[in-house]
């Protein structure tokens, strides 16, 4: 039986879509095919190759996608749309899914301020996003 396969967009897949990505592979272990990408990738955000290394998750080896880029077919068993750009921006026929759901997040890279004011930025919205992956899991196990 297949695993679910499960995307998660943003605009730049350089912060939010790479974190949920990251977080969904911990706490769902092997039931899903993860995947993130953009509409219009940038390279990672230094600051969420940090804020997940405070969290124990090395993103090393993880790139930036553009979504028409991604391997294999774009069928989806989910897709979840990390900002409201990308949820009123994403191609619709370029990508089938089952199920659509928005998750709306705000950008950190777009928060000004001190370093260690962005930093916390970041860890605000790294941990929004890791609960809302846990909430998810305990509906989809439901």
């Amino acid at each position: 039986m297949q695993k679910p396969r499960v995307l998660f967009l943003c605009t730049g897949n350089s912060c939010r879509s790479q974190i949920a990505e990251a977080f969904l592979r911990r706490h769902g272990g092997d039931q899903f095919e993860v995947f993130s990408a953009g509409i219009d990738p940038k390279p990672i955000n230094p600051l969420t190759y940090r804020v997940m290394a405070d969290a124990g998750y090395d993103l090393a080896g993880h790139t930036s996608k553009k979504l028409d880029k991604l391997p294999g077919k774009m069928i989806f068993d989910t897709l979840i749309t990390v900002c409201d750009d990308a949820d009123k921006n994403c191609p619709v026929g370029l990508v089938k899914a089952d199920h659509r759901l928005h998750w709306s997040f705000e950008d950190p890279a777009a928060f000004a301020g001190s370093e260690e004011e962005r930093l916390a930025k970041f860890r605000e919205v790294r941990d929004l996003i890791e609960k809302r992956i846990v909430t998810w899991l305990k509906q989809q196990r439901a």
